[in-house]
């Protein structure tokens, strides 16, 4: 007793995470207190609706798993998000949910928590290096070439394109980016693609839009590649009378990445044209399943999966599960061989946030 005792009143000399260990700590045995494994979420933003949408299924999937939660918001800031880590740590979480924005700034983090034997599932992003238990993500650059082949299908094989491109510290970015040039190159050699880089910024993208469309009246097509852009194009589309149905010979077609109810809802009054629905519900149910097969000791290997997806290795000691994500437009049609859902499907998450 007078040993603990020592140990806890030397705060000045022993580390948080010691103190917290010596003094036996909330969560320091890694469950919650009606003994539930406890893990750490940290969301990285809450200003998109995507992500919004992610963070109210991420309890949903908690509960219906049996795990205990506790959640940060990094705010789209690798510095938060290490020191939320920390914070997990100190809280003694067995596992821990991330989405780094920035993928190559996370890497001390993740090889802090693999020293400590905390496995880490990232969710949308994979780091561009370090060591995770596995990758929940969707194929990027199949986000990039969907959207390639529609609008290139819906020019003609011709015309100009605006690329508002995400932020190319992500690999997220970098995969929409590089495939949907790579496709336009190979498939569509007489389309222009004008890249504007926005750093997932709404108003940065909106203000080069308008930028690009006021020197070249003739652009035809928008590729956001998040819903982060929608409100600010459609404002821009709209102050240059070319927010008009798809029927009408002034009307830009517009592809988007996410799926959030706005874009589905837009898709359906013919504002923008089609998106591919990014499954933020399956990003938060499968972020825990993998944590929670991770603390009970589970091991997954490359290959076909229950839930219509595929488990990819991309290096050693990282494998990535890469979840449907449909394209979706307002006819169901295929496009360039791709095919489509209609907007109005129920089986899309953004037709079902009640």
């Amino acid at each position: 007793m007078r040993v603990r005792t020592a140990l806890c009143s030397a705060a000045s000399v022993v580390s948080a995470l010691a103190l917290l260990t010596a003094c036996g700590g909330s969560g320091s045995t890694g469950k919650s207190a009606d003994g539930k494994p406890l893990v750490g979420v940290d969301y990285p933003r809450s200003d998109t609706d995507f992500w919004n949408s992610y963070i109210k299924y991420t309890p949903e999937f908690g509960k219906e798993l049996g795990l205990s939660l506790k959640t940060t918001n990094s705010q789209n800031d690798v510095a938060k998000l290490t020191a939320n880590a920390q914070t997990f740590i100190s809280q003694g979480v067995k596992g821990v949910a991330m989405a780094p924005q920035d993928t190559a700034a996370i890497a001390p983090t993740l090889a802090q928590l693999e020293a400590k034997k905390i496995p880490v599932v990232t969710v949308d992003t994979r780091p561009d290096t370090g060591n995770v238990f596995m990758v929940v993500r969707a194929d990027n650059r199949a986000y990039g070439e969907k959207a390639c082949q529609f609008l290139g299908t819906k020019l003609g094989g011709k015309g100009k394109v605006v690329m508002l491109e995400g932020g190319l510290d992500s690999i997220n970015g970098r995969d929409r980016t590089e495939a949907f040039n790579d496709c336009m190159k190979k498939n569509y050699p007489n389309i222009k693609v004008f890249g504007e880089a926005t750093n997932w910024d709404g108003a940065v993208a909106a203000q080069k839009l308008q930028t690009d469309l006021t020197a070249n009246p003739d652009i035809k097509g928008v590729y956001m590649e998040a819903s982060f852009a929608l409100s600010g194009t459609l404002q821009v589309l709209k102050q240059k009378g070319l927010l008009v149905p798809p029927s009408d010979k002034k009307h830009v077609f517009v592809v988007s990445n996410d799926g959030i109810p706005e874009e589905l809802k837009s898709i359906a009054e013919g504002k923008i044209d089609a998106t591919v629905s990014q499954p933020a519900d399956l990003y938060a149910k499968y972020a825990l399943y993998y944590l929670k097969a991770a603390i009970d000791g589970k091991t997954f290997k490359p290959g076909k999966t229950d839930h219509d997806s595929n488990i990819i290795q991309v290096r050693d000691g990282v494998l990535e599960d890469q979840l449907s994500a449909p394209l979706v437009t307002s006819d169901g049609g295929s496009y360039g061989g791709v095919p489509s859902l209609k907007s109005d499907d129920k089986s899309l998450w953004g037709n079902n946030l009640g």
